[in-house]
């Protein structure tokens, strides 16, 4: 057969398999097919969005579970598809508008917009499909779905109009994140914590006289024109200082309150102390507020920290969460001051030209009126955690807004499917989270104010609903949920939908009915994402196969369950940072381009080198040799088998039991039968969703097992054609071969496929062969184990290797029992092969040399080294010079390790290293003192 080309060149296959695979329809999954059903539903990504190394990572997974699960004899549906993403789509569009024809959205209708986001979809909204295509996904590209497609629209809007009528879906007042850059409600999970460098402002508040209130500013009161209004997440709670009391008085005449926002001191209501605190005694008092002068009480909330600041909370319920909970049991009023895109309105007269300026520039100029009018004590710098707009990177504000709301239905269905073990997740630690939010679950606000996205279905009667505005506050006017227009005379409500809220029917709704797809691949397998979307779309779609019930109802409440989850098995992927332990970021500059990473190392390399450092659940730390380290494994791959095809054509159908056998074959069919079946074995860690562990054992079988030991002893055999177990030493490796390439092929699908149909093994796609899970053991042919030759010669190896000996070494291996003696006879070249020395250099014996440098106990047999030019006592002063230094070294090591100080103010990347460097010198001192034990 002909030989495979020195090298294997990814790019000279990849393509080539790819359009194969594709052509061949390899991928498409047949509804009407008798196998039995295993499916993934592909978390779509943003339609606009390209490859990352977090995509890389997860699709890989999905892939490698379909592709086993076809060898395994499944009908696979992986369906694919990608998701509008409302508000990330409609910004990158605003944002590229803007800087290449000076316009916003506004400057556009809604339509005209919305058209302009579709003709951008098309021309941009391909990109990561074909880059997935790059990476080998096997997915069904024929069933690919766009979650604003036509069928996937209607499904969205009929289910809006289901919930609705049911009583789950309502309009209501809540404080939300408001984005003042989008002018959108957004979720929790789209609020990006960010330190900020800001200023505390100390101001007082003048307690009012018991006797009568003094005379001074004006007393415009705004209590009268409360509106739901917007806050600031940057201090929930206000630090108060001790109030500085007036000499010659009884009790202080003001307070002092620290700040980060005097902006928003004209919407205070309140000032709160803990009940039966030390603030006691000033409960039902009032203070003037510093801007916009009015009384406000001071009342009492179990909220408020007393060993936090003085005690004393301001209270600004349009501003801050803790500060609305709060003024809902006080039944304070609720004071709006900004308007929804961050400026200031309704300044009073003592403030009136903060009117109409950015809240950020009212900070300041706020500052400045209270310091001119002796009400700022002082201002200190301060550094806090501000929640920004995941999109728009501007600071959110929590703003009491109307908005629609849904009441999660199937609460305690849903939590039952975890705990009576419908559904796992992987790891199984998630599941106290999942659990949790359950528990504690709040109304979720599905509304948007952005255009881009699954119109809400409901209409209002034009002269019920004359001023309607994006995100206003209006009166509840008459109105129906509905797909269609009512008539002429109804207008529909301007939001759009949650992203999430199309995303929660993903795992069913993708899938069609009229052809069976849904009845035969719903409920799916697996789902694999990150721990970030339990809420967002995990526990939703779940809840969402509950009450939805795509498969309809059964015969029993438990066949109705089962035919109905989304999902059996969840599989969370970890969070990929880099060396230091930071997220990969575009801004940091250490975000590789997994296309970068294709072209330099294959697909393959890349898939491997990164499954193989990824433990489940754990976090990643990426270094890119790790992706070299999978390219050469690729590599020493290609080169094991084009070293088969220099001995002659391969047996497809190898049977090595039927030859004799070396002790090094049946060493590796042993090892193999360990891989399969074994304590831990490759199918249990992948049953377990351990894919690191399988692609760790395949990885050592291969580089190890494989390459290191049994090719080098082969290679005795093949050099010798009258050798008796020359046939039986091909057999075993073509029989091994077909298995680990079979293994390999969900990981590294391109090299793998090229190397079964070139070394000959079929002429069909690897795909389409069964997988591995039994290899019997070996019956006993020799006292002697392969795993015993290999030992004894490792030792000799990583002995002579530590000490740097060189020069010309005689070895004499003295077996430990007569019983071994005919066997390590019979193996001399092979050892002197392993040993790479000449035959005159290696001699058996059961009599142990007269003279010698080192012996060495090797298990089975002593190996005493004899060498020319070496004196020992040289080798063993330089053995304890190099144990002074690594014992000076590891001293060093733990003394810091051992100090609390400074591992407390010590990086914690710096403490890991400081950890890793600890076992890496205990090992080498162990080492050292082992060498120097078995010197003479």
């Amino acid at each position: 057969m002909p030989e495979l080309a020195k090298a294997y060149e990814p790019q000279q296959v990849e393509d080539r398999l790819y359009a194969k695979w594709q052509d061949g329809g390899y991928f498409k999954a047949d509804p009407k097919s008798k196998k039995p059903p295993y499916s993934i539903v592909m978390p779509p990504p943003n339609v606009t969005g390209k490859l990352t190394l977090g995509h890389v990572l997860n699709n890989t997974i999905q892939d490698i579970l379909c592709r086993k699960a076809r060898m395994e004899g499944k009908e696979v549906l992986w369906l694919p598809g990608t998701d509008h993403a409302g508000l990330a789509t409609q910004t990158a569009v605003e944002k590229h508008i803007r800087n290449t024809e000076k316009k916003t959205r506004h400057d556009f209708t809604r339509e005209e917009f919305v058209a302009r986001i579709w003709k951008w979809k098309e021309e941009f909204g391909g990109i990561i499909i074909q880059q997935l295509k790059k990476l080998g996904a096997s997915c069904d590209w024929s069933r690919e779905r766009f979650t604003m497609d036509q069928d996937y629209e209607r499904a969205v809007q009929e289910v809006f109009v289901k919930l609705y009528n049911e009583g789950h879906i309502y309009r209501g007042t809540r404080m939300v994140n408001w984005c003042p850059g989008s002018l959108t409600a957004i979720s929790d999970e789209e609020v990006i914590p960010t330190k900020q460098k800001g200023f505390l402002y100390y101001v007082k508040y003048e307690l009012v006289s018991e006797v009568a209130a003094p005379s001074g500013g004006p007393d415009n009161s705004l209590s009268g024109r409360a509106q739901r209004a917007g806050g600031h997440p940057e201090i929930s709670t206000s630090i108060v200082s001790h109030p500085e009391p007036v000499e010659g008085s009884v009790q202080p005449d003001f307070l002092i309150v620290a700040t980060t926002r005097p902006e928003t001191i004209m919407a205070d209501v309140a000032l709160a102390v803990k009940p039966g605190g030390k603030w006691k005694h000033l409960v039902g008092r009032k203070v003037w507020r510093p801007l916009h002068r009015e009384q406000i009480p001071i009342i009492a909330d179990e909220a408020v920290e007393e060993g936090f600041g003085t005690g004393v909370l301001k209270v600004t319920p349009a501003h801050d969460k803790t500060d609305y909970e709060i003024g809902k049991r006080h039944g304070l009023p609720v004071i709006e001051v900004l308007t929804p895109n961050g400026k200031i309105w309704r300044a009073s007269e003592d403030a009136s030209e903060l009117n109409g300026m950015d809240r950020f520039d009212a900070r300041k100029r706020s500052a400045e009126i209270l310091k001119e009018r002796g009400l700022l004590i002082k201002e200190e710098p301060y550094e806090n955690t501000v929640g920004f707009s995941e999109r728009a990177n501007v600071p959110i504000e929590p703003r009491l807004s109307e908005q629609w709301f849904l009441k999660y239905p199937n609460i305690k269905e849903a939590l039952a499917l975890l705990q009576k073990g419908h559904v796992k997740f992987h790891p199984a630690h998630w599941t106290k989270t999942y659990e949790h939010w359950l528990e504690n679950i709040q109304d979720w606000c599905i509304s948007r104010q952005v255009w881009w996205g699954h119109r809400i279905p409901v209409w209002y009667k034009k002269d019920c609903h004359p001023e309607l505005v994006e995100g206003s506050v209006q009166p509840s006017p008459e109105l129906r949920c509905q797909i269609k227009s009512p008539g002429p005379n109804w207008t529909q409500d301007p939001d759009s939908l949650d992203t999430w809220f199309s995303s929660w029917l993903w795992a069913y709704e993708t899938m069609r009915t009229e052809d069976g797809t849904r009845q035969k691949f719903y409920p799916t397998n697996a789902l694999v994402t990150g721990p970030d979307i339990i809420f967002l779309w995990v526990a939703r779609m779940l809840i969402a196969g509950l009450h939805f019930k795509p498969n309809g109802e059964k015969k029993t409440e438990a066949e109705t369950l089962e035919a109905n989850l989304a999902f059996k098995d969840v599989y969370f992927t970890g969070l990929i940072r880099d060396k230091q332990g930071r997220k990969l970021s575009k801004s940091l500059g250490n975000s590789p381009d997994p296309l970068d990473l294709i072209a330099k190392y294959g697909a393959d390399g890349l898939r491997f080198g990164l499954v193989r450092i990824a433990p489940q659940g754990a976090d990643i730390r990426f270094d890119e040799k790790q992706i070299e380290e999978g390219r050469n494994f690729c590599n020493k791959l290609w080169n094991i088998c084009r070293f088969r095809t220099m001995q002659g054509p391969i047996d497809s159908n190898a049977e090595p039991w039927k030859h004799p056998r070396s002790i090094f074959a049946n060493e590796l069919l042993d090892r193999l039968h360990f891989l399969l079946e074994g304590e831990r074995n490759v199918n249990d860690a992948l049953n377990q969703y351990n894919f690191s562990e399988a692609a760790s054992q395949l990885y050592d079988f291969v580089w190890n097992e494989f390459a290191a030991r049994f090719v080098e002893a082969a290679k005795i055999d093949f050099a010798q054609t009258d050798s008796p177990t020359r046939a039986g030493t091909l057999a075993t490796f073509d029989y091994v071969m077909s298995h680990v390439l079979r293994l390999l092929h969900p990981f590294a699908p391109f090299v793998t496929e090229e190397l079964w149909c070139e070394l000959g093994f079929s002429t069909q796609s690897i795909q389409t062969t069964l997988w591995p899970t039994k290899s019997p053991l070996t019956a006993k042919t020799s006292p002697l184990s392969g795993a015993d030759f290999y030992f004894a010669h490792d030792e000799v190896k990583r002995y002579t290797s530590s000490l740097g000996i060189t020069g010309k070494l005689d070895y004499q291996i003295v077996p430990s029992s007569p019983d071994y003696l005919a066997t390590y006879t019979s193996l001399v070249s092979v050892s002197v092969h392993l040993l790479g020395t000449k035959e005159d250099q290696v001699i058996v014996s059961l009599e142990p040399p007269k003279t010698y440098v080192v012996m060495l106990p090797v298990g089975t047999a002593s190996v005493f080294i004899a060498t020319t030019g070496v004196d020992p006592n040289v080798q063993r002063n330089k053995l304890i010079k190099d144990l002074a230094k690594i014992e000076k070294d590891l001293e060093q090591t733990r003394r810091k390790l051992g100090d609390a100080n400074m591992l407390a103010k010590a990086p914690a990347v710096k403490v890991e290293e400081w950890r890793a460097l600890e076992i890496s010198l205990a090992e080498k001192e162990k080492s050292l003192r082992e060498s120097l034990a078995k010197l003479p």
